[in-house]
């Protein structure tokens, strides 16, 4: 069976909804990026304060774990964010092309292999250059308080 490609004009309120939806989407995506590391940024320096506050400098390695699991939760986000705007940019292509079909109308799917856009989000400066100055302050922390 033949793929029907649509005839629309690119100014119809279907494409501006579809293109809002997957703005919508990235937008959330970056935000929740941020708060990852708005959340992380207050709980390694929460736990610091307690570490430096009863000077035991043994529980400041218990602020790496979440910096761990924020950093993988970024990866993620960021990740995802860059398989909608992948989505979007093969939208825009695909309405240029007048090779826009049906199924590309009505559906809100990421493209890109996830496993690859994690390891590079995770390899991005955004962070990998925040969550290892975080692993660098606890260490800091750590000698510091022994010290």
């Amino acid at each position: 069976m033949a793929k029907e490609y649509l005839t629309i004009d690119p100014e119809s309120a279907s494409i501006q909804t579809h293109l809002g939806i997957l703005q919508g989407i990235i937008q959330r995506m970056a935000s929740n990026s941020s708060a990852c590391k708005a959340w992380c940024v207050t709980l390694v320096s929460a736990v610091l304060v307690i570490v430096a506050d009863k000077g035991r400098p043994d529980y400041a390695y218990i602020a790496i774990l979440p910096t761990i699991v924020f950093a993988a939760l970024d990866a993620y986000y960021l990740a995802l964010e860059k398989a909608f705007r992948n989505s979007y940019n093969d939208f825009i292509i695909n309405l240029h092309n007048k090779t826009l079909t049906k199924e590309s109308l009505y559906s809100v799917i990421p493209k890109g292999e996830m496993s690859t856009l994690q390891f590079q989000s995770l390899l991005s400066f955004s962070v990998w250059g925040l969550y290892s100055s975080l692993v660098l302050l606890i260490l800091i922390v750590k000698i510091i308080a022994i010290g």
